[in-house]
């Protein structure tokens, strides 16, 4: 069993969406701290033809508290209105607006469900089958750490494999893993250029930009552009 564990963030990049599209579990990592300045609760897209960056508002966020223990302050009314401005000419504005406005309305303010919520709307809507649990779900060791406590989460859900973000190269030991009989592979991303209005490309951006400007076949194929290293 391939299983994937990330922190939660609202529409990330695409390498994100890679990663849980190639595990058959994916565990939202919403009981470890809140990373300020991280891109749990912020993003890029694209306005006037340039990276701009959102931010959901969050009430009292800190370092000291969990992910799972803050809450959103934002009615989303000036970002809706932004990705309105940016992407109202794009090919699925229509669509993807219509996700949003889902994704927006959800009833709970805490800061990891919306997320979760969010990212399982955005699953059911591109196809991706994949599993997805929450971490505070999963009873285990919270005294653990790091590289350990992913271990543990691994063994207790029967997997054998572990897909990390690329990022992780410098967090996670192979030969650790090996040693507990699981294979563990990092996932690099391999961009894959798409029309943006006709003007020069920018990578990097949130997944509302991809939907914005691509068919859900297009989006299933790039989802399969990775490599494992």
């Amino acid at each position: 069993m391939k299983l994937g564990i990330m922190q939660p963030y609202f529409m990330p990049y695409i390498g994100y969406w890679q990663l849980m599209a190639a595990v058959d579990t994916y565990v939202v990592y919403d009981d470890v701290n809140y990373i300020k300045k991280g891109w749990i609760n912020r993003n890029n897209i694209l306005v006037n033809n340039d990276k701009q960056m959102f931010t959901i508002a969050l009430n009292g966020a800190s370092q000291n508290k969990l992910i799972n223990e803050i809450t959103i302050a934002d009615d989303f009314t000036k970002l809706r209105k932004t990705i309105h401005m940016a992407y109202h000419k794009a090919p699925y504005y229509n669509d993807v607006m219509a996700l949003l406005d889902k994704i927006f309305s959800y009833q709970s303010n805490n800061l990891a469900d919306f997320i979760a919520n969010s990212i399982k709307h955005v699953c059911q809507y591109l196809g991706i089958q994949t599993k997805i649990i929450m971490s505070s779900d999963i009873d285990k060791d919270n005294t653990l750490k790091g590289q350990d406590k992913i271990l543990e989460i691994c063994k207790l859900l029967d997997a054998d494999t572990y897909y990390n973000a690329i990022g992780g190269q410098e967090l996670y030991d192979k030969s650790i893993f090996e040693k507990e009989n699981i294979n563990l592979y990092f996932v690099q991303s391999n961009v894959v250029p798409y029309p943006q209005y006709g003007n020069e490309f920018i990578s990097g951006l949130s997944m509302i930009d991809i939907l914005m400007f691509n068919s859900i076949d297009n989006i299933q194929k790039m989802l399969k552009h990775y490599s494992l290293i």
